[in-house]
């Protein structure tokens, strides 16, 4: 994967913890859930950058 894919990925992660982070001070709970599953997402996508990196 090029750097440009693991900056948008890491991008995503970041977005997804701020999310979750303002959704759990104002009790908004799709907020929260939104948030974890954008880090859960980029994380996936993380995994899937690191195996291909390792096959080339």
């Amino acid at each position: 994967m090029g750097i440009a894919d693991k900056a948008k990925n890491a991008a995503e992660d970041a977005i997804g913890k701020a999310k979750e982070v303002i959704g759990d001070k104002t009790d908004n709970k799709d907020l929260e859930a939104e948030g974890k599953g954008d880090q859960g997402k980029a994380g996936v996508k993380k995994v899937g950058e690191n195996i291909k990196d390792t096959f080339k």
